[in-house]
């Protein structure tokens, strides 16, 4: 037992360097409207990019590229793109749900000073990938995962990251340029901020909240409940755990010890 427990201790992290991991993701949160009007610094930004570039893909394919967009008519002509899919997607609600869409604040590609497309060459590691043969959407899950650690790192450094998806990828990829194989997967705003909201925005308003974590796990098949002592601690753990974050917030104590 010591033997394990001491090769445990090896290989994870402390726990100073595991609150901070946790600390970013859970007060890791989708940034609209509180963007600063104060440059990254490149050393900071090329933080953000190398753990982008550092993200896990399926055969080392490393199928994305950053596209920095900065110039203000770049950016309006993204904006024009957002505003015409912004109206086209309020059409899609009825009633109260299509005034509470219109009036969320859902981008802001003009108030921050970066923004960057993310994309997937389809064609960068030739026609056969090691793990992409019978999966051929691994490319773009390899690219979501650059997106994923560009966040974490932004949230790291204190810097607001936006996902932009009310975007017709054809037009935007005209708009930047981008080759026939190469795809954009997202489109993000990147800036300081005057603030992190507490909670996700869109579970603050009331627009959708957070599932019950245990209701979403499942045993030895799709739909099977805990049905051993072990599951049923596991869900009765992931429910205090959840109970604790949602009623108290991130507190720096998520580590025990």
């Amino acid at each position: 037992m010591e033997t394990q427990a001491m090769a445990d201790e090896a290989h994870g992290f402390d726990r100073t360097e595991r609150e901070a991991l946790y600390k970013t993701i859970f007060t890791r949160r989708d940034v609209r409207g509180q963007f600063l009007d104060r440059e990254i610094p490149e050393d900071v930004l090329s933080r953000i990019l190398l753990a982008s570039h550092y993200a896990p893909s399926v055969g080392f394919m490393q199928p994305w590229n950053f596209v920095l967009v900065r110039g203000q008519e770049v950016k309006a002509k993204v904006h024009g793109l957002f505003r015409k899919a912004h109206d086209e997607a309020a059409e899609m609600f009825e009633g109260a749900r299509k005034d509470t869409y219109r009036n969320l604040k859902l981008e802001g590609i003009m108030e921050s000073p970066v923004n960057i497309c993310v994309t997937c060459d389809k064609d960068r590691a030739g026609p056969v990938v090691l793990g992409r043969t019978h999966q051929p959407e691994m490319d773009l899950y390899s690219s979501v995962c650059a997106v994923q650690n560009m966040w974490l790192a932004a949230r790291s450094e204190g810097v607001g990251f936006g996902w932009v998806s009310i975007l017709r990828h054809e037009e935007l990829a005209e708009v930047l340029g981008l080759p026939e194989n190469v795809t954009p997967v997202a489109y993000i705003c990147l800036g300081y901020v005057s603030h992190f909201h507490e909670k996700p925005e869109l579970q603050k308003t009331g627009w959708r909240k957070r599932l019950p974590v245990g209701e979403l796990v499942n045993f030895d098949g799709f739909g099977a409940g805990a049905d051993d002592d072990y599951a049923r601690r596991l869900i009765r753990q992931l429910g205090e755990d959840q109970t604790r974050l949602e009623d108290s917030g991130y507190d720096g104590r998520f580590v025990p010890g």
